[in-house]
């Protein structure tokens, strides 16, 4: 059984040997597995950080680089600090090269108007 890690690795292999359509394909794949990275990735992070005020977590989240403060909920603080944690996965830079190659060959999930 491959895992989603697996999954977008392959993906993201295949993209540069893929075009248009099927480019797109891979794509929306590997964007439907990346979100559901992150969104387990948040539950950690949420789980991690449940004892700690909004000023931690603020402060928690301006240590690794993510500005904000203490107006904003701490549900979008804390996917502040999951994000910027996926980020730095081998499985997220892969897909986000692989979403940039994609759009210099004009392929993007997001439509043109």
């Amino acid at each position: 059984m491959t895992t989603n890690t697996q999954r977008i690795l392959d993906l993201a292999a295949a993209a540069p040997a893929s075009h248009g359509e099927d480019l797109l394909l891979l794509l929306r794949e590997a964007s439907e597995l990346y979100q559901q990275g992150l969104e387990g990735l948040r539950h950690t992070v949420a789980a991690r950080f449940a004892g700690l005020s909004t000023g931690d977590l603020v402060a928690a989240a301006n240590a690794v680089g993510m500005p904000c403060d203490v107006s904003q909920d701490r549900d979008e603080l804390l996917l502040l600090l999951a994000l910027t944690e996926w980020e730095m996965t081998p499985v997220a830079m892969a897909y986000s090269e692989m979403a940039e190659d994609a759009a210099r060959r004009g392929v993007s999930l997001i439509p043109e108007e």
